[in-house]
């Protein structure tokens, strides 16, 4: 009997977490519509809400936002100015795409830096918030997802450097 290599027990332990991400922004989204909309019907049929609704909606808007992101920055399909990278050449195309992504990574790994600094802020104020949880901990989703975000920024940067070196393809990286 043989061990698996690690590249494919990598593999799967990325397409499991990948499809983690998945389902917990799929019943956050779901979550965010049923409350929205129970909350428009409650409102016109019966002139009454839940006290936790809205501010709930808005903290799933934000859940949803930023797990949105970190899927979109997965898939490669975040929002990319590109002006000039498919006029060049295969490897310098691959080293432009690397110089894009560390600036991006590095940008959100700034962002990740001042939230948590905003989050042991919060924390130190001591708020409670939605359903008795404190603030800071309702709003910790803002340094990990930008965190994660500036993480997968890194390994796509690592992968069109190591293209542009080896004229590989660049390729995904689960």
């Amino acid at each position: 009997m043989t061990t698996p290599t690690l590249a494919p027990a990598l593999r799967r332990a990325l397409l499991l977490l990948h499809r983690l991400e998945d389902l917990l922004l799929a019943l956050l989204l779901g979550a965010m519509i049923l409350v929205a909309a129970a909350q428009i019907l409650l409102r016109n049929l019966f002139d009454w809400n839940f006290a936790w609704g809205d501010p709930f909606t808005r903290l799933l808007v934000l859940w949803v936002g930023l797990l949105g992101a970190l899927a979109a920055t997965r898939q490669n399909r975040h929002i990319a100015i590109d002006l000039v990278t498919h006029l060049l050449p295969p490897r310098a195309r691959a080293a432009a795409q690397a110089l894009n992504c560390l600036f991006a990574g590095a940008v959100c790994g700034v962002v990740a830096w001042y939230a948590v600094i905003f989050i042991l802020e919060e924390r130190g104020l001591g708020g409670a918030g939605l359903l008795g949880l404190p603030d800071w901990l309702l709003h910790a989703v803002i340094p990990l997802g930008f965190t994660l975000i500036a993480l997968r920024y890194l390994l796509h940067a690592l992968l069109r450097a190591w293209a542009a070196v080896s004229g590989s393809d660049t390729g995904e990286y689960a």
